[in-house]
């Protein structure tokens, strides 16, 4: 199990390159992927998307690349003198024309677009896959282990909190036999309160009355099927595959027929359990939004 935050950096050299990758993830229920990418290497970015999506299936995944020289510079540029001259040459006339004072300078020139130009050696973003990958495959592997880190810790409340789940349960199947006999003392008791004669214990219509009625109250099913989603839950907690979607499917479900206990037993004591494991399962529900 894992979670879904994490953050991590990888680097790597080629060429007198080198490349820095940060790769940081938050909650989401679907996978996405935020790509900011210097303009020589957006090419690449259909094969990090790949790279990203072969490792993460669920959360917001944000990636942040960096391309410098090995000496830390921004990167290798070549000089346009050309275009310079020319971007010169019309300021001049600019500035002539509306009388203003010439104040080119060379800071200026060099931010005209198309100045300094990337050295033709980086052109070929392709070449730089290799060390790309890398980089992005050590800053994946250091996510991953702090989801897996936190991930950890997720199983064991999750585990906990199922547990009280199981417990509450277990109170209310004990107490299902004991629901229509309750019902039927209940249903003696009106019927003195009011005082009239009370029915022989075999007499048929109060008979018929406690019959209708532990059959519409009966949850047997609905415990039945609370004890396969708690298998299915323990089979996740032993899985190495992503089961985030598949832990939020059985809070679903496991809500539902906690609700239905409570629609169907019609007894105050199953009504209170059921109280506390709608609010347990909701706790529950909430902290499965931060597992893969």
């Amino acid at each position: 199990m894992k979670s879904m935050t994490g953050y991590g950096r990888g680097e790597s050299a080629q060429r007198g390159f080198k490349i820095t990758v940060e790769v940081s993830s938050v909650n989401r229920k679907q996978a996405e992927i935020a790509l900011n990418l210097p303009r020589d290497l957006e090419v690449l970015e259909a094969q990090i998307r790949d790279e990203i999506n072969r490792r993460v299936s669920r959360g917001r995944v944000t990636v942040r690349l960096s391309l410098h020289t090995a000496n830390g510079a921004a990167g290798r540029l070549r000089l346009n003198p050309t275009l310079a001259r020319a971007y010169a040459r019309e300021l001049r006339g600019l500035a002539k024309s509306l009388r203003l004072p010439d104040d080119i300078t060379l800071d200026m020139l060099a931010r005209a677009p198309g100045v300094l130009q990337p050295d033709e050696a980086i052109r070929e973003a392709e070449e730089l896959w290799p060390a790309t990958t890398k980089a992005l495959g050590k800053a994946l592997d250091m996510m991953l282990k702090m989801r897996a880190r936190e991930g950890a810790w997720l199983g064991r409340d999750l585990k906990a909190r199922m547990a009280r789940i199981k417990a509450g349960v277990a109170r209310v199947r004990r107490r299902a036999p004991q629901v229509a006999e309750h019902y039927r003392s209940q249903l003696l008791a009106r019927i003195k309160a009011a005082g009239l004669e009370p029915p022989p214990l075999e007499d048929e219509r109060l008979l018929k009355e406690v019959f209708y009625f532990a059959d519409h109250s009966d949850i047997s099913e609905e415990l039945t099927r609370l004890q396969s989603h708690f298998r299915q839950f323990d089979d996740c907690l032993k899985s190495r595959e992503p089961v985030g979607r598949t832990l939020d499917f059985l809070a679903q479900e496991i809500n539902r027929e906690i609700n239905t206990l409570g629609a169907k037993a019609n007894d105050s004591f199953v009504s209170r359990e059921v109280v506390v494991l709608k609010a347990e399962v909701e706790k529950f529900r909430e902290q499965v939004q931060n597992v893969e």
